[in-house]
């Protein structure tokens, strides 16, 4: 028993305890582990996203954010979730398949994983309790700055390529070129 509560004090205290998403670890979708570290220093864009919904025209948009941004420090990281709807039934192949066929997505993605409810991925966690709490529906986007911190939030209504998406992320780049440039001096 005290094991067990042990186990369970340290994996909570784990969760909560996050301070960066560079501090989560979570399978590709590929099934290789993937440590969000590897993104530290990017503006990255994390998306909850899903093959058979309203917004899964959105893919188009977030490749072309990605397309446009990515060789400025620049990421889109793309999470499918069944939450909603059922509308991400597949496998992990079979979404990879989907959208690298229907719309040539090239940003990273992650193997499904759950955005709400009593099985919340701990990243999910992390974002909703930094920006506007729970995911309301599929394409919620999170900006997250190169030192892992959440910087706002737009609900699945806002187009990944739209201007107020778009500027978010110049200025985010901007203000992290800023400060590469200051550490560098």
């Amino acid at each position: 028993m005290k094991t067990t509560l042990s186990l369970l004090a340290m994996l909570t205290s784990s969760a909560f305890a996050a301070s960066s998403v560079h501090q989560f670890s979570l399978p590709s979708i590929d099934g290789g582990p993937v440590p969000l570290s590897a993104y530290k220093g990017k503006v990255a864009l994390i998306v909850n996203v899903a093959s058979q919904c309203g917004y899964t025209p959105q893919y188009a948009g977030l490749e072309k954010l990605y397309e446009k941004y990515k060789d400025n420090g620049f990421v889109v990281l793309g999470f499918p979730a069944n939450n909603f709807g059922a509308q991400e039934p597949g496998t992990n192949d079979e979404i990879k398949t989907f959208c690298t066929r229907n719309y040539k997505v090239t940003f990273p993605m992650f193997s499904k994983i759950s955005v709400k409810g009593s099985d919340k991925a701990p990243l999910y966690k992390f974002l909703t309790d930094s920006a506007g709490g729970e995911v309301k529906w599929n394409f919620t986007k999170f900006l997250v700055d190169g030192n892992g911190k959440v910087i706002t939030r737009f609900e699945s209504e806002v187009e990944p390529d739209s201007p107020e998406v778009a500027g978010a992320v110049e200025k985010a780049l901007h203000k992290a070129g800023a400060v590469e440039k200051a550490l560098h001096k």
